[in-house]
């Protein structure tokens, strides 16, 4: 991150690949861009932009969970929840599933995640119902009713044998604080590094 211009940061990619050069590293073009924060891009799954805080004109940065991290958890639970897997117990299942949405979810918890995490748990939700509807129809098609009745403990929330559907959005989501520069690095001053320790 540059604060600055264009040509700034186009310099000090080019002071990076040198320090990297004799290392037998370099930067690979495809994945090095220079771009402005308002445009956003993409970083260890994260999509960082600048923008306008909605009913205000100030502007802040928000990280959120990229569409490819999004897809990468759907496309999960959707071999989860394939026709091959309904020899499964329900109760396994959304255990299971559980398990991989808490992971996906703590990863990006430090984020402006609660919209992703919930509209997550609403497609895996329909996985679940289309899931169950299939595995315990009999001669006739369930129906919601029953299958709320028979698969649901509060509302629509699926539960079955104790085990219960909690989904990505049970994680808390919590934000960075900011430290700007009180985090010491190797290339702190000796007297910002002895004031930060205090």
């Amino acid at each position: 991150m540059v604060f600055g211009e264009r040509h700034h940061a186009e310099a000090l990619r080019e002071e990076v690949s040198a320090v990297l050069a004799p290392l037998g590293l370099r930067l690979a073009p495809e994945k090095t861009q220079v771009v402005h924060v308002d445009e956003g891009f993409t970083f260890l799954g994260f999509d960082i932009r600048r923008m306008r805080k909605r009913g205000t004109s100030k502007h802040h940065v928000y990280t959120k969970p990229s569409k490819k991290a999004v897809q990468s958890i759907k496309d999960k639970v959707k071999v989860k929840t394939y026709r091959s897997t309904r020899y499964q117990d329900l109760g396994e299942l959304i255990a299971d599933v559980n398990r991989s949405l808490v992971g996906w979810a703590n990863y990006f918890r430090h984020g402006v995640s609660k919209a992703t995490f919930s509209a997550v748990d609403s497609f895996v939700w329909g996985r679940l119902m289309r899931w169950t509807r299939a595995k315990y129809a009999g001669k006739t098609r369930l129906s919601m009713k029953e299958l709320r009745r028979r698969f649901c403990d509060q509302g629509w929330r699926f539960a079955h044998n104790g085990v219960v559907f909690t989904g990505a959005a049970s994680v808390e989501v919590t934000r960075y604080r900011y430290r700007g520069r009180n985090i010491p690095t190797p290339w702190t001053p000796r007297s910002a590094a002895a004031v930060t320790g205090n």
